[in-house]
């Protein structure tokens, strides 16, 4: 069966647009797209429309700004993962030849403050513990106190985030940060100051899924996807939004099951990857993330990335976009704008962000309830 591809991608910067809906967020995105993969909506057969704090047929108002060609859409919730959901979705309706040519897409206007229901229970929403910020700084205070990660490692990981994101015209906040500046700012949720954050905001993101030979029709400028993988948590997981399992376990936790059936998916391991967009809604998750998904040994994702393995020029690097820390999570497009910036990566396209040489890159977003994907695209 043919290769499925990314033929085009298009985000509409992440930000606060007091002036825009989500129906402009969303059709700027997917117009871009299709533009980058010199298509039009008519060309396209499906849609799969990731949303997550909007009204429902959500997707169908975006695309009534492209002419809602009378094609089946499907909106998709997958709490932060829902981006790359909706890719998964459109990567399937591809490879079983149900189509040829798919367009997915994800949008949102997030609401102002820490993002709520996400499936606590109503004693955690009346007593403060149904607030994100709360278990990411447990999550990483655990690694802490288990491993010896440091502050200053947390401030290096938002230090890289915002040097990376001078260069990134998509990221909402394109101002370098001292470590000294980190450390010192307003804490939130020992031990996650401010920066240590990242903001809910407004974004769009897309992208045209394709068969390989449909694609060639249209641009040579496509990359294949080698793996796209959904895993849910299963009966007896802890969840935990940063950690998705307890620390101790005799099991994988969600995103090593996750990254597992990847690698396998892909024919490739943790060593094979270039570069990566990873989930790093706070500086902890960067650090969580990078073992669980087998980029370096559990407990040394701090030091290593103190010592410069993450950034360009190392051993793996991870989130030089930006990542979601500068760039911002507006929820229901964050993953697929993960998706769209190694695309980009591998056409040799990221600017000054520009990882040279770089052939295969991998995706991770985890979403609430317990939810991860990881997308594998190969040059």
């Amino acid at each position: 069966m043919d290769d499925v591809v990314i033929a085009g991608v298009g985000m509409h910067e992440f930000g606060r647009f007091n002036d825009k809906s989500y129906r402009d967020l969303g059709s700027v995105a997917a117009k871009r797209a299709l533009k980058d993969a010199n298509m039009t909506i008519k060309d396209v057969q499906a849609a799969f429309c990731a949303n997550v704090y909007e009204v429902s047929a959500s997707g169908h108002n975006v695309l009534e700004r492209l002419g809602l060609p009378g094609i089946p859409i499907v909106n998709v919730e997958n709490a932060c993962a829902s981006g790359a959901s909706a890719v998964r979705l459109a990567y399937q309706a591809i490879k079983s030849g149900e189509y040829d040519i798919v367009l997915a897409v994800g949008f949102e206007k997030s609401p102002r403050g820490f993002l709520h229901g996400a499936g606590y229970d109503q004693w955690q929403e009346s007593t403060g513990l149904g607030a994100n910020p709360l278990y990411f700084a447990t999550s990483i205070h655990g690694h802490m106190v288990e491993y010896g990660t440091t502050k200053e490692q947390l401030a290096h990981i938002v230090y890289k985030s915002h040097k990376y994101a001078v260069h990134n015209p998509y990221a909402m906040y394109r101002k370098e940060l001292s470590v000294e500046e980190i450390l010192n700012a307003r804490m939130v949720s020992d031990p996650l100051t401010l920066y240590m954050l990242c903001a809910p905001n407004d974004g769009g993101a897309a992208a045209v899924i394709c068969n390989k030979k449909t694609a060639e029709k249209f641009t040579q400028n496509y990359v294949t996807i080698a793996a796209s993988v959904l895993e849910t948590r299963r009966r007896g997981d802890m969840f935990v939004p940063a950690v998705s399992a307890p620390a101790q376990t005799s099991y994988p936790t969600l995103a090593e099951r996750a990254a597992q059936s990847a690698f396998k998916m892909a024919g490739i391991g943790p060593k094979d990857i270039d570069v990566a967009e990873i989930q790093d809604v706070d500086a902890g998750s960067e650090i969580i993330y990078s073992e669980r998904l087998g980029f370096c040994p559990i407990g040394e994702g701090g030091p290593r990335a103190q010592l410069g393995e993450t950034s360009i020029g190392g051993r793996i690097p991870i989130n030089v976009s930006g990542g979601i820390l500068s760039r911002g999570e507006p929820v229901g497009a964050s993953s697929l704008g993960q998706i769209a910036e190694i695309t980009r990566q591998l056409r040799g396209a990221a600017g000054n962000n520009q990882v040279e040489g770089a052939k295969v890159a991998l995706s991770h977003s985890e979403g609430a309830g317990g939810n991860s994907c990881v997308t594998i695209l190969k040059k």
